[in-house]
């Protein structure tokens, strides 16, 4: 039999070996949650950034997106970049001949310097309308 020494508690084999277990067991949980919870933070931080710091690349990608579709559909002017526009109440514009047909989410392209309104239909990847451009001086 084993001697004990002063302060020394005596365990038999068995149970030390059980309680210590249990104890690593719920050790790596809590280590594996606060890992797991450090991880999505991080993540939700960055996408979080990126949502809010990034609007104008958004705003770029649309155009492009735009650019692109309705290039597949027509020949357009190549030496400027055109402002974007979307639709978002079709009801306000309906007074004009342009908008006539203009559904919410629709988009127009304003080529300022080749003087050319594109309304186009992503939905429906369909040019509604192309109208020339009258601006005022």
């Amino acid at each position: 039999m084993a001697s004990i020494k002063k302060n020394q508690i005596f365990v038999p084999e068995g149970e030390a070996s059980v309680k210590r277990g249990a104890f690593l067991h719920t050790k790596n949980i809590i280590i594996g949650l606060m890992l797991l919870l450090i991880l999505s933070v991080t993540v939700s931080v960055y996408f979080y950034q990126e949502a809010t710091t990034n609007p104008q690349k958004e705003a770029e990608k649309e155009l492009q997106e735009t650019i692109e579709a309705v290039g597949k559909l027509m020949v357009l002017p190549v030496d400027e970049t055109p402002t974007l526009a979307t639709v978002s109440d079709p009801e306000k514009l309906r007074d004009q001949s342009f908008f006539a047909n203009a559904k919410k989410g629709d988009r127009v392209l304003i080529y300022s310097s080749s003087r050319k309104a594109i309304l186009y239909s992503p939905s429906l990847n369909k040019i509604i309308e192309v109208s020339p451009l009258n601006i005022n001086q």
